[in-house]
């Protein structure tokens, strides 16, 4: 879709300076960019964004020689703009031949369902919801509008989907927890009977288990966006527009709160909390029970704060030196 930079500087509220007829069409980064292609450039990046060949640029301030919308976020406002330019194509509405739905399913009439689609008894898809080939829905799954679900996602029973949720190929929803009770000389398997609750606007990415309530519920807050190869287990609650990136693990009855941000490979024990606004480093450890306050940012394991962690870190690194100090210390003490 192809628009002027007067008409995308009036869609971000930006303020534009240059050729308000430059045609914008596409985005780019600097290097790759063509004449009506859109970039942006943050602070001390104003050298790309001259020697690219794209004619508008988002940035801070004006950029010389280019047509310039000046915002308080490029990246956001580049965001923004690429979901305006290029607003995803969606498949038309129809049910494949080879799709299996259950009589008493409900399928909106704007929904589309693929190829090896299997629905089954009592699920109900919305209005404008997209599933892909070789997708599984479950007995009493509610799926709302406007959400996809991209190849080879299965939604077990009676899990809840909001509206506009994405799940990308291969996730698992509402899989059984791993809760096992040892006695009389065996493991024993503990109810997995809860639910699963996804709302608006979340983004699962691919390989990723969310795994129902053991006798409750596991529930995804508003806006969340979980990453690839995440394990979310029973009974964890995570909050609005928190973040989780790859390779984590969360144990069970763990909480996260709103706009939480957990890097990748961190892993936490059962029963943990999170505050709202947090910030979880890379391979941090959170210990079972564990409560990490509003705000906070950790790091290494067990989680401490940052500046105590890089503290320690720093000692870490010095340790065959302080050895052979001490060694020598000794050494003097003896003679």
């Amino acid at each position: 879709m192809t628009h002027s930079a007067a008409e995308l500087a009036d869609y971000l509220e930006a303020k534009l300076t240059g050729d308000s007829t430059a045609l914008v069409s596409g985005i780019a980064n600097p290097e790759d960019a063509g004449p009506e292609d859109l970039i942006y450039a943050e602070k001390r990046q104003g050298t790309r964004a001259q020697q690219s060949r794209a004619l508008c640029v988002l940035s801070t301030a004006e950029v010389p020689g280019k047509t310039t919308l000046a915002v308080a976020n490029p990246k956001l406002a580049f965001a923004k703009a690429a979901a305006w330019l290029s607003p995803e194509e969606r498949p038309a509405a129809a049910i494949h031949p080879t799709a299996v739905v259950a009589p008493s399913a409900k399928v909106a009439k704007t929904a589309t369902l693929g190829a090896y689609v299997v629905v089954q008894d009592d699920a109900v898809i919305g209005d404008g919801t997209v599933i892909d080939p070789f997708c599984f829905v479950g007995n009493a799954t509610h799926i709302g509008s406007k959400c996809r679900l991209h190849p080879h996602v299965t939604v077990y029973a009676g899990a809840k989907l909001g509206n506009g949720v994405e799940v990308h190929s291969g996730s698992v929803i509402g899989g059984d927890g791993f809760g096992y009770v040892f006695g009389e000389g065996k493991q024993w398997k503990f109810p997995q009977c809860g639910t699963v609750a996804i709302e608006d606007d979340v983004e699962i990415g691919c390989n990723t288990a969310i795994d129902r309530g053991s006798l409750g519920e596991t529930r995804i807050g508003r806006g969340a966006k979980i990453d690839n190869l995440v394990q979310v287990a029973h009974n964890v609650q995570i909050g609005e527009h928190s973040i989780v990136v790859s390779q984590t693990g969360i144990s069970g009855s763990t909480r996260l709160g709103k706009r939480v941000v957990v890097a990748g490979q961190a892993g936490f024990g059962d029963h943990a909390t999170v505050e709202d606004d947090a910030i979880i480093g890379g391979q941090a450890g959170i210990l079972p029970g564990k409560v990490i306050r509003a705000g906070q940012v950790v790091w290494g394991t067990p989680a401490r704060p940052l500046q105590k962690f890089k503290e320690q870190h720093a000692w870490f690194g010095r340790l065959p030196e302080l050895a052979r100090r001490v060694k020598a210390l000794e050494d003097r003490a003896d003679k």
